[in-house]
């Protein structure tokens, strides 16, 4: 577990939060520009010196009087730009990394660091001479020899265009499956949130104004997220079943609440997968419906009804499944048709989910 309770006087607000993060997975810190996202890391790194404690599995970094300097505490650090060595080859910017813990502390081998970002092709260039996307893989890299604790990411991919933000997207996932290191991820993308985060937690002005896993964050009516067309639930699920002859794939929720047939991702039997199922590709239905082209029909109980950013239109939560094996689901549809239906909190409804909507 990271606790943590901080209180910074800034120019245009006072950061004051207090977080309690998962110790394994990805937490972001999602708001908007200028919220106290990049200062919250700053203070967990030690480089800002706020008010309060920082405790990382048990070891207190900062309390009452104790204070551990930023040099000290075992973090990795990727911002925006790359930040490597220009006189250095990749190999040697790594290896300056590797070179700040003891042998009997390096926990992470550097061959397994290479083989996950992929940058074995890399090692005798320069980093003028590689492309955005392969300097921040590069960098992580870096911050990961160090053998880290935790790893702090600050907008890592903010700097880059759409074309090398794919790139280095698959290799977060990576690191995400992969190394039980915990990850406080700074991000103001919706995308990137729902694609690697396990743990949210929203802020605005200094403040945090509600921290949970992400499939019930991104589900809950009651937060001023401007979502627009990205209103939607992320959920982790595992390939069940494969049909080839059409190229689908049964993907079990893992909460066990139900089942999607959706595109067949590729992958093996059992392998987790992440499905984004938004909200404008979800109908609700009073009945189970016959003879339609949407092949998920899921059976629910209509949650919370809140306003839409336009005024002719309402999102809609339905909690799918019973008992302790549920999950949530939102659907957008026009205030006529709720009134139409008479859907109101309580009332058991049929989510229809199209089979393209399920994104990974």
């Amino acid at each position: 577990m990271i606790a943590a309770e901080l209180r910074l006087p800034r120019r245009d607000f006072t950061l004051d939060v207090s977080l309690s993060l998962p110790a394994r997975g990805v937490s972001a810190l999602f708001g908007p520009s200028g919220c106290g996202k990049t200062t919250v890391l700053r203070a967990l790194a030690g480089l800002e010196r706020a008010e309060g404690r920082v405790v990382v599995e048990g070891e207190a970094w900062q309390d009452g009087s104790t204070f551990v300097p930023p040099h000290r505490r075992p973090i990795g650090y990727v911002i925006q730009e790359s930040a490597l060595f220009p006189h250095l080859d990749v190999q040697r910017n790594l290896d300056y990394g590797q070179k700040r813990v003891p042998v009997a502390e390096r926990r992470i081998p550097l061959p397994q660091v290479i083989e996950l970002l992929g940058i074995a092709p890399l090692l005798g260039r320069r980093p003028v001479t590689l492309s955005g996307g392969e300097r921040q893989r590069v960098a992580i890299a870096r911050a990961l020899a160090t053998s880290p604790r935790l790893l702090l990411m600050d907008e890592p991919l903010a700097a880059l265009d759409a074309r090398r933000r794919a790139e280095v997207l698959p290799y977060l996932d990576r690191l995400h499956e992969e190394l039980a290191i915990p990850i406080v991820y700074v991000s103001h993308a919706l995308d990137e949130v729902a694609r690697l985060a396990d743990h949210v937690v929203l802020m605005d002005a200094g403040r945090v104004s509600a921290q949970g896993p992400v499939a019930e964050m991104l589900a809950r009516l009651d937060l001023s997220l401007p979502l627009g067309d990205a209103a939607g639930v992320v959920l982790d699920a595992t390939v069940a079943e494969r049909d080839t002859a059409w190229q689908l794939a049964r993907l079990d929720v893992a909460t066990g609440a139900f089942s999607l047939w959706a595109r067949d991702p590729g992958r093996a039997l059992g392998q987790r997968v992440r499905v984004r199922l938004l909200a404008r590709d979800v109908s609700l239905a009073r009945q189970p419906q016959a003879a339609t082209s949407i092949g998920n029909q899921l059976r629910g109980v209509i949650e919370a009804i809140a306003d839409d950013e336009h005024p002719a239109l309402a999102l809609v939560r339905v909690r799918v499944g019973e008992g302790s094996s549920t999950a949530p689901v939102v659907a957008r549809l026009t205030r006529r048709s709720a009134h139409a239906l008479s859907l109101a909190p309580g009332l058991p409804v049929w989510a229809l989910v199209k089979t393209v909507a399920l994104l990974e």
